[in-house]
């Protein structure tokens, strides 16, 4: 099976194109969706961080504080090596379980921090959404109710646009016109469905 990684910048629209790609039937892994399960409380993940960070962290419902735990993070690159040394391999983990139970001509894994957390291994093609930083940082800061400052540090610890760009396979313009997003999402498809089948 062809493995497709999706990575973008923060608020490059990722989880837009994740859905597109999913209503053509293609299976997506989502290693955001994966980080959000293994620190649900009672699992271990939770305990580690919890250990590392202190109870700050943990909202009165037991529940991870994401935007506490994002302040420190991004304040400091120790630290966010530290919550990424116990993360990354139960994440990893968990994904090569998923794709072991895919039956499919490709699949999409989204990897928020492809090019940062040495992942690659797991992808056959890299795919880029891109998007100017501008809109990166508006839209970010709309979703996250978050300051133009706290996005610059989370912009600072990811890789560069153009070293992302250089990085990849294919690259989707997501701040193009939907129609045309619709499109070359659906060129792709069928680049990928056909790319699996000269492999087998």
């Amino acid at each position: 099976m062809l493995v497709i990684g999706l990575t973008g910048g923060i608020g490059s629209g990722k989880s837009t194109v994740a859905e597109m790609f999913e209503s053509l039937g293609v299976p997506i892994i989502d290693m955001d969706r994966i980080a959000r399960q293994i620190v649900e409380p009672d699992q271990p993940a939770l305990t580690q961080i919890k250990q590392a960070f202190g109870e700050k962290i943990i909202d009165v419902n037991g529940q991870l504080n994401r935007q506490q735990l994002s302040k420190i993070i991004f304040d400091s690159a120790k630290k966010r090596h530290q919550l990424e040394a116990i993360l990354h391999p139960l994440i990893r983990q968990e994904t090569k379980r998923q794709l072991a139970e895919l039956k499919a001509p490709y699949c999409i894994i989204v990897i928020p921090l492809l090019l940062e957390s040495e992942q690659r291994s797991l992808v056959d093609r890299i795919l880029v959404v891109d998007v100017p930083e501008s809109l990166q940082i508006n839209r970010t800061m709309q979703r996250d109710g978050i300051s133009a400052e706290q996005v610059r540090k989370i912009l600072a610890a990811q890789v560069e646009r153009d070293s992302r760009l250089n990085a990849a396979d294919d690259v989707i313009d997501n701040s193009a016109e939907m129609d045309d997003i619709r499109l070359r999402i659906k060129e792709l498809d069928q680049q990928y469905r056909a790319l699996s089948e000269n492999s087998l």
